[in-house]
């Protein structure tokens, strides 16, 4: 006879996520505090700035890998379209201050165009800007999420539609006749909300919203983890059928994180590029979804520590691998993923308790004395 089983909430935030948590706050504060008083220069500043958009990035892998076994491969799409729905309000700021001094993008200039098209006008208000930012990426994550799911496509079937699908977007953002800056994108911005984008002052403003924007998205999901949709959606990741037959929609759990994976992609390219200065297609190609999943994986999947982790310390080295050897770059991030497959599964996150025996193994120990 079957029996049921009160199912558990999950256990306090570990000591890694702690840490995590505890790191970011006192990146807000410390990082800013050192640039205003020259101990660390701007660049480094807004370098950090881009971890931790990336980091942003990371997360809404692992919450679709990690949390409920979905491999998408499409989370570039998401955050490069957030970024575009900012940067459309940033081109906007620059008024008539571009090369050929006329009140609409250079390169709609370049294009022919004497005044700005339709669709370009309600991004001269910064909170449709902003609208836009969620609203785009959520609707497209909805309806093909809605697609994929009713027509139960997972596992390798699934991450071949999400990797389709970031490369239609990139060819589209490619095209000049798409009117949104085609191979060069958006660039050479001068303001955000009539502050110089480039003033000191302006950059740490935007640290400092990225790195609680970043908190407040641990927060969230590791509240979510505790609610009864943590269970299900752990549920899936362990065992759909089971939890299908068990009476729950999981289509629509997995449409719902889907959603919520890609908004969370989206708020990182939003914050990404005021802060780097640039938005082009590139961002939407599928490298950069495959290198995000090269960071969870590196950081530790299925952790909310890990992702973040992984997307800076690859990161760190991907800043360092490029000036010293830059044609290297790519063989190192190949090898450190065959690395981290092979002996290393659980990610950095895993390495202290791997090597919590060999420390009491060597630890020295003293006789107890009577």
């Amino acid at each position: 006879m079957a029996t049921s089983e009160k199912l558990e909430p999950p256990a306090p935030p570990s000591d890694a996520t702690a840490a995590i948590l505890v790191f970011a706050a006192v990146t807000m504060l410390v990082l800013p505090t050192l640039d205003a008083f020259g101990v660390i220069d701007h660049f480094t500043l807004n370098l950090w700035g881009k971890y931790l958009c990336y980091a942003l990035l990371a997360l809404s892998v692992d919450v679709l890998w990690g949390g409920t076994g979905l491999l998408s491969l499409g989370q570039g799409l998401f955050f490069a379209l957030g970024g575009y729905m900012h940067g459309m309000y940033l081109m906007r700021m620059i008024g008539d201050q571009g090369q050929y001094h006329k009140p609409i993008p250079d390169f709609l200039v370049f294009l022919g165009w004497t005044e700005l098209p339709a669709f370009w006008k309600p991004f001269e208000h910064f909170s449709f800007a902003m609208l836009m930012v969620f609203l785009l990426p959520g609707l497209i994550a909805g309806i093909f999420g809605w697609l994929a799911f009713r027509s139960r496509i997972k596992g390798v079937y699934f991450s071949i539609l999400t990797q389709a699908l970031t490369y239609a977007g990139a060819l589209i953002f490619f095209r000049n006749n798409t009117l949104m800056g085609g191979n060069n994108g958006f660039t050479d911005f001068k303001l955000e909300l009539g502050f110089a984008l480039r003033e000191p002052l302006t950059q740490r403003g935007l640290f400092i919203v990225t790195a609680a924007v970043l908190v407040g998205t641990i927060l969230l999901l590791r509240w979510l983890q505790g609610t009864k949709f943590g269970l299900v959606q752990r549920a899936i990741r362990d065992g759909e059928n089971r939890t299908l037959f068990s009476g729950y929609a999981t289509p629509a759990f997995k449409l719902f994180i889907f959603v919520v994976a890609a908004l969370i992609a989206a708020i990182g390219g939003a914050l990404y590029v005021p802060q780097v200065g640039i938005i082009n297609p590139s961002d939407m190609q599928t490298d950069k979804s495959l290198e995000a999943i090269v960071w969870v994986a590196v950081g530790g999947r299925g952790t909310i520590a890990g992702p973040i982790l992984g997307a800076i310390s690859v990161n760190l080295l991907k800043s360092y691998a490029t000036r010293a050897m830059p044609d290297m770059w790519l063989i190192l991030l190949g090898g450190l993923f065959l690395l981290v497959v092979l002996f290393l599964p659980g990610g950095l996150v895993s390495l202290p308790a791997r090597l919590a025996p060999l420390w009491r193994k060597f630890r020295p120990t003293t006789s107890a004395t009577v």
